[in-house]
Parts: structure tokens; C-alpha cells; sequence
């Protein structure tokens, strides 16, 4: 099964070019090589549901509070993606340079701006089987986490990334994937934490400024899951 990592990278790389400074976002917690965490509870709900449907379970601006602004649906990117020094995540990706989101046909995709600056953070909602959920997102998680450092080349322009896997919550969904990637360029930094969460046959990936994150994944998962 190969899933398009495309979103993630030129996502990041997109952020990057439009921050003049360095992201001051910090996060305390260590990296750690743990796999992906198993909470023991009882399997989430397995009902499969439409992109209409996981539309209406994303954040909105009333659920972030003050501070945030939709961000206009962003336009599919053509230019070319390569990565260097990856074997495995330049294979994943490789046909992934005309852009998309992950390879799953129920999906719904929201992202916001905070206060103005550069903080942002973007939810994306995925429906399908657990099996192909869990498959799917492993081998990027792993692919992305398999090499410490990288380098993307996007559009012309030579990104060095970093990737450091995190300790996930163990108390939230059925499993769990996590990581912190530092992308650089021009002497510019900017910092993203993506925390995936899948709860039955409901996945959910919460990325962005780290602080961030951390505020807004309890209330995306419990929206996301909430019985309708």
C-alpha cells in the first residue's frame, strides 16, 4: 500500500518560505524510539463515514476560541518533490509531487493561523478500515522517523529537515503515532509538531506549531468521535 506524503512535506515546506523567523515554539518531551501506543481499551466505533460527514466533525473557530482565522483551502501544488538522504521516504513520496492528502477517499482537511503570527495548526480526518488506517499511517510515520536527517527539494528550493519520534499520550484512541520535525532553510527554522491519533475506523492527524497541538488534540479527538 503506498500513501501519498505529500500534504505533510510541502505543508511544512509552504510554512516555511512564508516565516521570516525563526519559530519559537519549544516542547519538553523526549524523543523516544516507543512504537506506536495501544491503548487496551474496547475498539471505537467502525462505522465508515462520508467526507460530508467527517466535514462536520472538524474544528471550527468557536471550538479554538479567540485568536484563530480559517486559512483559505490551499491550491494543489505542482512543483517537484524530491528528498535526498531518505531512501524510504523518497520512495513513499515519489509519486506524490503533484500534491493531495493521504491515499483514503473519506477525508476532511481544516487549518487555522493564531493571533496573527505564524502559529498554526491544521486538523485532517480520515474514514476507513482500522486495518488500512493503521497500515497506512505507520509507514509514514516510520518512513518519516526512519532517518534523523533529510533534505527536501521543493520547487527549486533545498529544505533540511530533522525528525525525532515522540512519546504519545497512551490514554487517547485505540492507537497512537507522534513525532517532532524541524524544517531549515536560509538560516529560517520552523518547528512542527503531528500527532495522530486512530480511534476505530476514525483517524485523526493534528499538526503544527507544538503548543499548539497540545491545546487543541483532547477537543479534536473528542469532536472527531463525539456520538451523532
Amino acid at each position: 500500500m503506498r500513501v501519498r506524503v505529500a500534504t505533510t512535506i510541502l505543508g511544512i515546506t509552504a510554512a516555511l518560505l512564508a516565516v521570516p523567523a525563526c519559530s519559537a515554539d519549544t516542547i519538553g518531551t523526549e524523543p523516544t524510539t516507543a512504537p506506536p501506543a495501544r491503548t487496551g481499551e474496547p475498539a471505537s466505533d467502525t462505522t465508515l463515514l462520508s467526507s460530508a460527514a467527517l466535514e462536520t466533525r472538524l474544528l471550527d473557530e468557536s471550538d479554538l476560541g479567540s485568536g484563530y482565522l480559517r486559512k483559505p483551502e490551499r491550491a494543489a501544488q505542482h512543483d517537484d518533490v524530491t528528498v535526498i538522504g531518505c531512501p524510504a521516504l523518497n520512495e513513499l513520496g515519489s509519486d506524490a509531487a503533484i500534491g493531495g492528502s493521504l491515499s483514503f477517499p473519506r477525508r476532511a482537511k481544516v487549518s487555522f493561523t493564531y493571533g496573527g503570527s505564524s502559529s498554526e495548526v491544521s486538523e485532517e480526518l480520515y474514514s476507513g478500515h482500522q486495518d488500512s488506517l493503521s497500515d497506512g499511517i505507520d509507514e509514514i510515520f516510520e518512513a518519516m522517523t526512519g532517518c534523523p536527517t533529510y533534505q527536501v527539494v521543493s520547487g527549486g528550493t533545498a529544505i533540511d529537515m530533522s525528525s525525532q519520534t515522540l512519546d504519545p499520550r497512551r490514554s487517547l484512541g485505540d492507537e497512537q503515532w507522534s513525532q517532532l520535525l524541524t524544517a531549515s532553510t536560509g538560516g529560517h527554522s520552523t518547528v512542527v509538531k503531528q500527532t495522530a491519533i486512530r480511534a476505530g475506523s476514525l483517524l485523526l492527524i493534528v499538526s503544527g506549531s507544538p503548543a499548539l497541538v497540545d491545546r487543541h488534540l483532547d477537543k479534536a479527538l473528542a469532536k472527531a468521535t463525539a456520538t451523532r
